[in-house]
């Protein structure tokens, strides 16, 4: 049996065409049945995402997993005016095991490391379980897939360094207050990159947060999500001094605080520290802020230099990444490839057992007299032989798997010992 994955991604095909091949729940389901009931086809798994679209096959060979498919994109694609192969990629058995190895790691990721994308393989592998479409063999890959995921998370920095804005003003605010429990927080605005600055900091314990915004509708919605504080955008000087950090994301074309309101804000903070996260593009906080005492002003040039050099890092750790995905793959093409031999191992003990059991019968019944004590001595002298005699072809076998020559000996096995035809494997 071989492992095929056909696909494409964020590399590979623009959003146009991914968008395409965008799979509802029941569209997964009817693709995951429709393909695994291909002739040839023996296990199924299809892994949906914004950013990707991958077939995962065991099949008897990469040609049959390759046709079923193609028919199945036929289905979505046959009245497209572009030609959907031009954006495919496909990797077969060891390529196809190290490429979702990387993908589950966060090695294939668009942001290198990101830890989502193994929650999406999980929900890829619970929709085939569901579906019944995975058997031994992607059972095994799955589980060993996630494993290798967490040693890479365990024993590289690939992604222990934040890559998202708003995640690193968070780590550069802990970076100033050490420890963010017990501090208030200030969010100008209540749009997106708010919002996932607040995520963020809720995480981490803070205290105290106050929503600003100019409707005042949003900043309720926002303030609710983290049982924080509305206010009108009018009302941000009369609580400027509250907020340990303020995050300044508006859409206003201007700046929205000068040193002027800072300055007042220190003194009524006894000249507490303050740290300024300006992530608004036209900047709202006039950069002159950054040279009174106290005050650490950031705007996002200054983010997002942090976040390349964070990027540029774990980059340096896909290196430690692959020598663990090379040592994986090794480990379960080794397991695939045991299991080749499993049947031919099976049916000789099968066939080597029955004979002795048949013998030791005739044996037993001519000998008259015998105590239970002495049968049994009997018997496991039988079992001792057997194992005796099949230990170094067993082995051997073994050995010859490993070495990618097996299939002459175990023909000669099966000739030899004339076990059944249709007990050989596929």
């Amino acid at each position: 049996m071989k492992i095929l994955c056909i696909g494409l991604n964020h590399e590979s095909a623009p959003v146009a065409v991914r968008e395409k091949l965008s799979l509802s729940k029941e569209g997964l389901s009817h693709a995951l049945n429709g393909l695994k009931y291909f002739p040839g086809v023996e296990e199924t798994l299809i892994l949906s995402t914004c950013n990707r679209v991958e077939f995962y096959l065991v099949a008897q060979d990469a040609g049959q997993s390759e046709h079923a498919v193609d028919t199945l994109l036929e289905g979505y694609f046959n009245k497209e005016s572009f030609n959907i192969h031009d954006y495919l990629y496909c990797y077969r058995h060891e390529e196809a095991i190290a490429h979702l190895f990387r993908v589950t790691a966060g090695m294939d990721s668009m942001v290198i490391g990101e830890p989502q994308i193994t929650g999406q393989v999980k929900e890829a592998y619970r929709q085939a379980v569901v579906e019944n479409t995975v058997g031994t063999i992607l059972n095994r890959f799955l589980h060993k897939t996630f494993s290798v995921a967490k040693r890479v998370r365990t024993e590289t920095e690939l992604a222990s360094r934040a890559v998202s804005v708003s995640y690193v003003a968070v780590e550069l605010a802990k970076k100033i207050f050490e420890d963010l429990r017990g501090h208030a927080v200030m969010l100008i605005g209540a749009g997106e990159m708010a919002e996932l600055a607040a995520t963020h900091l809720n995480a981490q314990g803070v205290e105290k947060m106050i929503v600003a915004s100019r409707t005042l509708e949003h900043a309720r919605r926002l303030a609710e999500k983290f049982h924080g504080i509305p206010i009108p955008l009018d009302k941000i000087s009369e609580n400027l001094a509250v907020p340990d950090i303020l995050i300044c994301s508006t859409a206003a074309d201007h700046y929205i605080l000068g040193p002027d309101e800072i300055k007042n804000a220190l003194r009524l903070r006894k000249r507490k520290p303050v740290f300024i996260i300006d992530i608004a593009v036209p900047r709202n906080i006039d950069p002159r802020v950054n040279e009174l005492e106290s005050v650490y002003l950031y705007d996002m040039d200054d983010l997002q230099s942090v976040v390349q050099a964070n990027l540029e890092a774990r980059k340096k750790e896909l290196k430690k990444a692959e020598v663990i995905v090379t040592d994986e793959v090794n480990n379960f093409v080794a397991w695939l490839e045991s299991l080749h031999v499993v049947p031919t191992i099976v049916s000789l003990r099968t066939k080597i057992d029955t004979v002795r059991q048949q013998e030791l019968e005739e044996a037993l019944s001519s000998l008259k007299g015998l105590t239970d004590e002495q049968k049994k001595t009997i018997t496991s002298m039988t079992h001792a032989l057997t194992n005796k005699i099949l230990h170094h072809p067993i082995t051997r076998l073994k050995q010859a798997e490993q070495e990618g020559n097996a299939e002459a000996l175990i023909e000669a096995i099966r000739q030899l010992f004339a076990l059944a035809v249709d007990e050989k494997p596929e």
